[in-house]
């Protein structure tokens, strides 16, 4: 009897095993991300192995700084799927932050992915919001790490008075981007029903470039 239980045990592990193998066997080591077709809920469609070359894992566009002479004093350069494909389906994913003296990213949430930002140059003011509207904010300097939790409200602000640097990676390939002012002022809804949803006066809401 113990011979036929320790038979039916020994091929049972053998068949798991066997099963594990092969089912992990099949999983992708990469996707490729093939950005010549459109982008689809779950990221791009994997590239051919066959035509993957190193070049697809090397993004080299985080090197320049990018241009603050804008409205905001900032710029942002993504290294995300679209720009980086060999993020595609990894989970991951990381953009270069430019600030001027004064400049700012207004208050946005990634609906997709947790953000880690680390300071390499300058003094940024970062913070965000909690669900229950606690907020948590500090001067950060270089080498400094701050993390912001997916979907929340922060802003990155340069409090210094020479140009900052940072880097900023997320737990996803497509983040997501919402900037909380253009949402609220930038969108097509009659401003009768912004100011019923949100409490502001039409004076409030009311902006000559965005109501043209």
């Amino acid at each position: 009897m113990k011979m036929k239980i320790s038979s039916f045990l020994f091929f049972l592990a053998l068949f798991h095993l066997l099963c594990f193998s092969k089912t992990h066997a099949a999983v992708p080591e990469f996707c490729v991300g093939d950005t010549s077709a459109p982008e689809t809920p779950s990221g791009y469609h994997c590239k051919p192995t066959a035509k993957v070359t190193v070049d697809d894992f090397i993004f080299t566009g985080l090197a320049a700084p990018g241009n603050t002479t804008n409205i905001i004093k900032a710029a942002v350069t993504p290294a995300f799927a679209a720009q980086f494909p060999g993020v595609n389906g990894l989970g991951i994913s990381i953009a270069r932050l430019d600030l001027a003296p004064h400049g700012v990213v207004p208050l946005h949430t990634h609906s997709g992915a947790t953000e880690l930002l680390i300071v390499e140059k300058g003094t940024i003011l970062a913070g965000f919001i909690s669900n229950a509207n606690a907020v948590y904010y500090k001067k950060l300097k270089k080498g400094e790490v701050m993390v912001f939790p997916q979907g929340l409200l922060h802003f990155q602000l340069n409090v210094g008075r020479r140009p900052a640097l940072a880097f900023a990676s997320f737990t996803s390939a497509e983040p997501g981007l919402q900037i909380t002012a253009l949402a609220l002022f930038g969108n097509s809804l009659p401003s009768e029903l912004v100011t019923g949803t949100t409490f502001l006066s039409l004076q409030e809401d009311y902006n000559p470039n965005l109501n043209k």
